[in-house]
């Protein structure tokens, strides 16, 4: 009775570390496959926002030179 009672005993953790592995693995792959997504999402929005802050610069640029032109334009008016 105790050799039978073994079996079922060894065969249980086998199943049960059976089971675990594919539990991890499958936990691990949907981890995984949403790491990427999180991942493409970032980096879209970083394209997106790299994207506005360049035109942000360049419509500051042209406003400093438009203030500067009128700054020069005034000065040489009232001079």
């Amino acid at each position: 009775m105790g050799f039978l009672f073994r079996v079922r005993l060894a065969s249980f953790f086998a199943g049960a570390a059976t089971a675990s592995i594919a539990g991890f693995y499958l936990l691990y792959r949907d981890y995984m496959l949403s790491h990427d997504a999180i991942a493409q999402q970032v980096n879209g929005i970083y394209g997106t926002l790299d994207e506005r802050y360049e035109a942000l610069n360049r419509r500051v640029t042209a406003l400093e030179t438009q203030k500067e032109a009128e700054a020069t334009e005034s000065a040489g008016a009232s001079g």
